[in-house]
């Protein structure tokens, strides 16, 4: 296992114990103590773990924000990712809305769609979409109250009943070389399912997740088709993108 697989799996690992020891780990990875060293020593440095007596725990949220501050923060960006956004959604389509910041300015732009169909499991979104003509699909599971999010279980929602024409996807970092990625074990899963599911993934993200890869791999950039993003993109992307068959779309102008 290369190193950066190895560092994964632990992030991985703690993301779903939070806590774990030397020998769990040494015993999970079968490496040597010396080797589980030097990974620790790195992840730690970049302030993704906290080393404690006798093993590691995750640094608390790695820094995510919460969702009431997500909310506001880069609103202007946000929202104008959300009208490009809904320029990719027609009348009659059947969508997913996914939870997060950006995904939730979707709903501000699509209530006059005819025949529409909003998968989410974002509450924001159904609070928005409530009281308009828009067909709404709640995927059942576990509240999340801090995301205020459904993260859905298989033995509770049948997700392969869905007939996703496009799903618009959040993320909290974007790669080239590894695609996107977010810090919460859970919603990552719900959002591999829905991206499995769905004839086109729309990746909503504004400029500030781009060059991040954080804890939990979502999706590798093949799988992604269209990213939309924000005008203060770092130009050096653009170049990139042509050597991918993923589109980036940037608000105000666009890149094929």
């Amino acid at each position: 296992m290369l190193p950066l697989e190895r560092q994964k799996k632990i992030l991985d690992l703690l993301a779903v114990k939070k806590v774990l020891k030397m020998n769990e780990l040494t015993d999970e990875l079968d490496i040597s103590v010396d080797t589980l060293r030097r990974d620790i020593q790195l992840l730690s440095s970049q302030g993704k773990i906290e080393k404690i007596y006798g093993g590691i725990k995750l640094v608390d949220r790695f820094g995510e924000s919460s969702m009431d501050e997500r909310m506001v923060n880069h609103l202007e960006e946000k929202e104008q990712i959300a009208r490009k956004c809904s320029e990719f959604i027609q009348d009659g389509d059947c969508i997913y809305i996914d939870s997060g910041s950006t995904t939730y300015q979707i709903a501000k732009y699509i209530k006059q769609k005819k025949k529409l169909t909003v998968i989410t499991n974002s509450i924001p979104v159904i609070n928005e979409l409530m009281n308009c003509e828009v067909e709404l699909i709640m995927i059942g599971g576990k509240i999340r109250q801090d995301e205020q999010s459904v993260v859905a279980f298989d033995y509770i929602f049948n997700f392969h009943e869905l007939n996703v024409r496009k799903a618009f996807i959040c993320c909290s970092g974007i790669t080239i070389e590894r695609g996107i990625s977010d810090y919460n074990l859970e919603e990552a899963v719900t959002r591999k399912k829905m991206i499995e599911l769905s004839k086109e993934v729309f990746v909503a993200a504004d400029s500030t997740k781009f060059g991040k890869d954080v804890t939990i791999s979502i999706a590798p950039l093949d799988r992604i088709h269209t990213i939309v993003t924000d005008g203060n993109v770092d130009r050096s992307f653009l170049p990139k993108f042509k050597k991918t068959d993923t589109s980036l779309v940037i608000a105000g102008y666009e890149f094929e």
